[in-house]
């Protein structure tokens, strides 16, 4: 149940992401908001990519302004407010597989990819001792970068991919702008009897 609670306590579950929503009673978004947060920092860690942790700064401030925000609203707007997943997860459970399904190539390649750096890293720290000093660095070299090779191409892709849907949209656009509506076509013949 949502409800406003001490001004105190609000501020200090503020500072973690999502723990000042679950204090008022908005599971819901404080899940959503702390899963984003250790997700951002877990992917930024495990594939060493630095800039990602800035996500996670801004996912801070965001989860820390928005609980203030809610805690400065008024009572009717506080109380009228529904608990709901970020991101639209709420919709997860009515199209269920329709979602899965149609991001299902995208989440395997992911899995796929992140499966084969922690599986590469594993090995490479177990035989890494094994192995001769010249062979070692070459290899320690491009364990290092891969994970930051690979992602930096997926964010290529989808760039590119977003860009082409964007074109998409614009092309079709245009087309239904250029026919002519049927009452148009019905009202010239009309005039010309």
């Amino acid at each position: 149940m949502t409800q406003k609670k001490s001004r105190f306590w609000t501020f200090l579950f503020s500072f973690m992401p999502g723990a000042g929503e679950m204090y008022m009673g908005f599971m819901k978004m404080g899940v959503s908001l702390m899963g984003m947060f250790f997700l951002i920092i877990t992917v930024a860690t495990m594939l060493e990519i630095g800039p990602l942790m800035y996500l996670a700064v801004i996912a801070w401030f965001y989860s820390f302004f928005h609980v203030h925000n809610l805690a400065g609203m008024p009572d009717e707007e506080f109380y009228s407010l529904e608990d709901e997943y970020l991101f639209n997860l709420g919709a997860v459970k009515v199209q269920g597989a329709d979602l899965v399904g149609g991001y299902r190539k995208t989440i395997a390649i992911i899995l796929i990819v992140v499966g084969f750096l922690m599986t590469w890293r594993g090995i490479f720290r177990v035989l890494g001792s094994y192995l001769p000093d010249y062979f070692y660095w070459i290899v320690r070299g491009i364990g290092y970068r891969l994970p930051q090779i690979v992602v930096g191409i997926g964010i290529i892709l989808l760039g590119i991919y977003m860009i082409r849907g964007k074109k998409q949209q614009l092309y079709s656009a245009d087309d239904k702008k250029k026919e002519p509506d049927f009452e148009e076509i019905s009202g010239n013949e009309d005039g010309k009897e």
